[in-house]
């Protein structure tokens, strides 16, 4: 798996541009002065998934079915963005995904499997599909994929001075891309965001390879997970990242519930990861911290028991 052209990436944002309005940018100035929320929980099926699949489902080969893997969100975008480009998606989460994540994909129209217990259970049998004919897209390992999630980076382009960008990171596919939009941009940083239980990626970028970690059990269940072999996220973010933080689950929900009390918006853990490192100070901002809010598809009962949380109170 090699790294996305110069080619792939001007057709992802061609892709992107056509078919999505782009995210509000949000000032939160009790977040940090100067700060922003990216609202990418805005986009049509709940989170920043769906530049990915758009860009990757546009390029794959039109005499073949397309089939993922997916914790929730990334199978949410690639039916999504298959019904939009007239193809045929299955799409297979593991039985433990989130309800929310579950009872969406059962209404998008894409063919739906449960298998296993974990990612990678469900990623295993995704693949064994690809090798009976079918075109695969990676949630993260992906050129295509890596193409579309950089398209964020053009909406974030025309904030004023230095930015400092919090990305919530799990497989890499979107810290990648943000990477490579802040390649030759000087006045950029990019903060990678994990959470605690689960740390492929920062473990990859210090052995320099993928490496296998704990993953314990996490609000941010989108993040969850090792990476794949040989993935080509650790060979971007390694080059670009500036810093790669974790944030706790006390954190993580303490965030959900910020971005519930100040701004009235819902997000799933995985999307608050870097509202919570702004509001613990886990990096050093330059500029005007830019927190990605990546996803909006929490279970209602989940959500209720953060918000109501009588510890936070």
């Amino acid at each position: 798996m090699s790294a996305p052209t110069a080619s792939a990436v001007d057709a992802a944002l061609a892709v992107v541009t056509n078919t999505l309005v782009a995210s509000p940018l949000m000032p939160s100035p009790r977040l940090a002065p100067d700060a922003f929320l990216k609202l990418e929980s805005l986009q049509p099926t709940g989170s920043f998934k769906v530049r990915g699949a758009l860009a990757a489902v546009a390029m794959a080969e039109r005499n073949r079915g397309i089939v993922t893997a997916s914790a929730g969100n990334h199978g949410l975008a690639v039916a999504w963005a298959a019904e939009r480009l007239d193809r045929h998606a299955t799409v297979v989460i593991p039985r433990t995904a989130s309800s929310a994540k579950a009872n969406a994909l059962e209404r998008s129209g894409c063919k739906l499997e449960h298998v296993g217990e974990n990612y990678e259970e469900a990623e295993e049998h995704a693949l064994t599909l690809a090798a009976e004919g079918h075109s695969y897209i990676s949630a993260y390992n992906d050129p295509n994929v890596i193409a579309g999630q950089s398209t964020i980076g053009a909406e974030l382009a025309h904030i004023d001075g230095p930015i400092t960008v919090y990305v919530p990171v799990g497989g890499g596919g979107l810290v990648a891309g943000v990477c490579l939009w802040a390649q030759d941009r000087s006045d950029v940083r990019v903060v990678g965001v994990e959470s605690a239980a689960s740390r492929g990626l920062s473990a990859a970028i210090e052995a320099g390879r993928v490496v296998n970690v704990p993953v314990g059990r996490t609000l941010a269940d989108g993040l969850a997970g090792n990476l794949e072999a040989g993935s080509v996220t650790v060979e971007i973010a390694s080059r670009r990242v500036d810093e790669m933080v974790a944030v706790t689950e006390e954190e993580i929900e303490e965030a959900i519930r910020f971005l519930a009390a100040e701004h009235g918006l819902v997000a799933e853990g995985s999307g608050a990861v870097g509202v919570a490192a702004v509001m613990n100070r886990r990096a050093n901002s330059v500029g005007s911290p830019v927190a990605l809010v990546t996803g909006r598809n929490i279970a209602l009962s989940t959500l209720a028991g953060v918000l109501g949380d009588a510890s936070a109170q």
